[in-house]
């Protein structure tokens, strides 16, 4: 009989123990974080945001703006290369930290993801081979067309539900770079990317140097920002505090003078 009583208050102190632990860590998004030290951030590459440069070093606009708010924070930057279209998934189940990647900020996104301030403003535009490109005024000129965009991008939604697109044929491929790719190769006809990619891949001397931007014909303005964790607040207000930060003391725009985005961006001087 005692040995029996003596294995129940054993058994009661050890689960009133478990209890005790379990509400104790409760650890926040921020505390996972901030206690391995560094933040995943998920990217895909495209110039001029994230990209390789001739040595094979990972450059761009969004790379330098992720480093300088790292710095900010205190953690150290661990970029990933992701699937854009399994970004949330690699979200919620750690292998990142954040998608920092010319995310398109919406109000579908707003529900699953915490969002961070908007950062620099968008818009989708129709890249074309330049003899193509200013042949295209109107719907009527896309006709047995065949159009690209990355799949599960705002130039996706742009391509199917825009009246514009109508008479085109739609094909999705799994990389902005990808849709450029097809288009200079002849594969495609026109493709349907980010103002701020055209502007760092289509400049004199590059490889698409023979494509251009389909002159007064934009589509879907848009802000970009980064995605956390839904309902991390405390990830979410040191990432807010950071990128304003990097805005005040002049950081943010000089790397964005550099790779001629600065007349994009929407944080500003305090």
């Amino acid at each position: 009989m005692k040995k029996k009583k003596l294995l129940s208050v054993l058994l009661a102190g050890a689960m009133s123990a478990s209890i005790f632990v379990g509400c104790g860590s409760s650890a926040t998004d921020w505390d996972y974080i901030s206690n391995k030290g560094e933040l995943v951030i998920g990217v895909t590459y495209f110039e001029p945001m994230n990209y390789l440069d001739a040595d094979g070093k990972l450059t761009g606009f969004e790379t330098e703006f992720a480093e300088a708010v790292c710095e900010k924070m205190g953690v150290t930057p661990k970029f990933q290369k992701i699937d854009w279209d399994s970004k949330e998934v690699e979200l919620n189940s750690k292998t990142i930290d954040c998608i920092w990647n010319g995310l398109t900020i919406d109000d579908d996104r707003k529900t699953t993801m915490d969002i961070s301030t908007p950062y620099m403003e968008n818009k989708q535009v129709m890249v074309a081979k330049s003899d193509v490109a200013d042949k295209i005024k109107s719907a009527d000129d896309l006709k047995d067309k065949t159009v690209v965009a990355e799949k599960k991008s705002a130039g996706e939604t742009v391509a199917q539900t825009d009246e514009f697109f109508s008479s085109a044929k739609y094909v999705s491929v799994d990389a902005q770079a990808k849709a450029l790719l097809e288009v200079k190769s002849g594969t495609a006809d026109v493709a349907v990317i980010d103002y701020v990619m055209s502007i760092g891949t289509l400049k004199s001397g590059s490889d698409y140097s023979d494509l251009k931007v389909v002159d007064g014909k934009d589509f879907s303005p848009e802000q970009y920002g980064i995605a956390l964790r839904k309902d991390s607040p405390e990830t979410l207000k040191k990432l807010n505090d950071a990128i304003q930060a990097v805005a005040d003391d002049g950081t943010l725009d000089k790397i964005a003078e550099k790779y001629s985005l600065k007349d994009l961006l929407l944080v500003k001087k305090k």
